[in-house]
C-alpha cells in the first residue's frame, strides 16, 4: 500500500460542503490555462463557496505587478488559493514533487476525510486521486483540455520515440477519463476524441472558452488601404499564444515574407517561448529576410494584450494540421480575443476554429500551414473596401452572444447542479 492508497470514509454533503480544484498549472498568469482557471474557480466559489484551489505558484515576473497576473492581488469570493512548488529538473521530477507535496497538504487539510467533489485538470495531479477515487471524493470531475499522449511530443519531440511512456500516459489518461463523473472539455473535437476512448457521450459536457468583453473591449477596424502602407505604417500584425510548433508561428513568418515582397508589414509575437522556441523563430525570420521586421515580446498582462490587439490591422491564428489540433482538438482563445476586440481574423480553416467563427462572417479561413493564403487573407483586408469593418463587428456582436466567461461560467454551474443533486 503506497501513501495514496486508503480506504473510503461514509460522508455526508450536509455536513461538509467543499469543492476542491486542483491544477498542475502556474496560476495566477497571462496563460490560457490561467484564465480559464480564474473564471472557472470565481463561479464555483460564488454558487458554492468553500472552494480550495491547489495550483504552481505564480512566477515572478515584471507583468505580475499587473493586477490581472499578480499572486498576491489575486483573490476570489469563497475560494481559498493554495500553491505547492515543486522543483525538478524536467517535467516529471516536477509532477512527482507536486503529488507528494499535494499528498501532505491533503492529510494536513482533510486526514482521513473525503471530499464532496473534487475536481482536476490532467493526469499530473488526478491520476493518484483518480486511482483510488471513493477514498478521496464523492464526485470526481475530469477537465480535459489536452491529453499528455498527444501534447507532450510537441514539446519534448524524443516523446514520440518512447512506446512505453505513451503507454503509460494513456494508461493514466484512461484511469482518469474511466473514474470521472463527469468529464468537462472546450470543443467538440475534443468530445468526439474523449468519446473514441469509451466514454459515454452523457458523462461529457463541452463548455467552450470564454473571453472578458469588457477587458478585451471593442475598437472597430484601422481600415487602413494598401495605397497608405509604408515603412512608417506598415501592415500592423499580430499572433498571441505560445509559440509551440502545432501553432503555426512559423507558417506566420512565411505570409509577413510573402506579404513585404509588395507592401510593408510587421509582425508581432506575444506569448511563451522557450529558449530553444525562440531560437527556430528568429532562424527562420533571418532565413526569410525578416527578421528585423518581427518584433517578439514575452507574456504579458491582459489587459496589455488587448492594448496589443487596437494597435494592430489584423491577427493571426495560423493552426496548422496536426493530432493535436484536428484529433484531440482544442479551443484557441486568440480566436475568441480577437473577435472581441474587433481587430480582423485570418485564421486556418480547421473543425476547431469552424466551431467559433464562420468563414466571411466573423473571420477569414484560410488552408491551413499556407504563408500564401494568409497573405492572400491579408491583401483582401486592405483592397477590399468595408470587409474588414464587417468581419470586425459581426465578430464582436458573435463573441458577445456566445462565447463570453459568463456564459461558460453558468454552463459549468449548471453541470455542477446536476452533479450534486444526483
Amino acid at each position: 500500500m503506497n501513501s495514496w492508497t486508503r480506504t473510503a470514509i461514509p460522508l455526508n454533503w450536509h455536513v461538509l460542503k467543499k469543492i476542491v480544484y486542483i491544477s498542475f498549472d502556474r496560476f495566477p498568469s497571462p496563460k490560457g490555462a490561467a484564465t480559464h482557471i480564474d473564471a472557472f474557480v470565481r463561479a464555483l466559489g460564488q454558487q458554492f463557496g468553500n472552494v480550495d484551489l491547489v495550483t504552481f505558484p505564480a512566477l515572478v515576473e515584471a507583468s505580475q505587478s499587473e493586477s490581472d497576473t499578480s499572486a498576491e492581488a489575486w483573490s476570489a469570493h469563497g475560494v481559498q488559493h493554495h500553491a505547492l512548488e515543486a522543483p525538478g529538473a524536467n517535467l516529471f521530477e516536477r509532477v512527482l514533487v507536486f503529488r507528494t507535496l499535494l499528498w501532505n497538504w491533503w492529510q494536513e487539510r482533510f486526514g482521513a476525510d473525503p471530499v464532496p467533489v473534487l475536481h482536476i485538470r490532467s493526469i499530473f495531479e488526478g491520476y493518484p486521486i483518480a486511482r483510488e477515487k471513493r477514498a478521496f471524493c464523492r464526485k470526481l470531475v475530469f477537465e480535459v483540455n489536452g491529453l499528455p499522449s498527444i501534447e507532450l511530443k510537441y514539446r519534448y519531440p524524443r516523446v514520440a520515440e518512447d512506446q512505453e511512456l505513451l503507454a503509460k500516459l494513456k494508461h493514466q489518461e484512461q484511469v482518469c477519463l474511466d473514474a470521472a463523473d463527469v468529464i468537462l472539455t472546450v470543443s467538440q473535437v475534443n468530445a468526439d476524441c474523449i468519446r473514441r476512448r469509451g466514454i459515454a457521450a452523457d458523462r461529457i459536457h463541452v463548455i467552450p472558452n470564454g473571453v472578458n468583453t469588457q477587458l478585451f473591449d471593442f475598437q472597430p477596424a484601422s481600415g487602413i488601404r494598401r495605397e497608405q502602407l509604408c515603412e512608417a505604417r506598415p501592415m500592423q500584425i499580430l499572433y498571441s499564444g505560445t509559440m509551440a510548433p502545432w501553432q503555426g508561428v512559423t507558417v506566420a513568418i512565411e505570409s509577413l515574407s510573402l506579404f513585404r515582397r509588395d507592401a510593408p508589414a510587421k509582425l508581432t509575437l506575444v506569448g511563451h517561448a522557450l529558449a530553444k522556441q525562440k531560437k527556430v523563430i528568429e532562424s527562420f525570420a533571418w532565413e526569410n529576410g525578416v527578421l528585423e521586421h518581427v518584433r517578439l515580446l514575452p507574456p504579458v498582462s491582459r489587459s496589455e494584450l488587448c492594448k496589443l490587439h487596437h494597435q494592430c490591422d489584423a491577427v493571426l491564428a495560423p493552426l496548422i494540421r496536426n493530432d493535436r489540433n484536428l484529433e484531440q482538438g482544442c479551443c484557441p482563445l486568440k480566436v475568441l480575443e480577437a473577435m472581441s476586440t474587433g481587430c480582423p481574423l485570418v485564421a486556418s480553416d480547421l473543425p476547431v476554429v469552424r466551431e467559433l467563427a464562420q468563414d466571411e462572417s466573423q473571420a477569414l479561413l484560410v488552408r491551413p500551414g499556407s504563408g500564401k493564403a494568409i497573405k492572400d487573407a491579408l491583401f483582401r483586408l486592405v483592397d477590399e473596401p468595408d470587409l474588414a469593418e464587417r468581419l470586425s463587428t459581426t465578430a464582436r456582436q458573435h463573441v458577445v452572444r456566445e462565447f463570453t466567461w459568463e456564459q461558460a461560467q453558468q454552463a459549468l454551474i449548471l453541470v455542477y447542479e446536476e452533479l450534486l443533486s444526483n
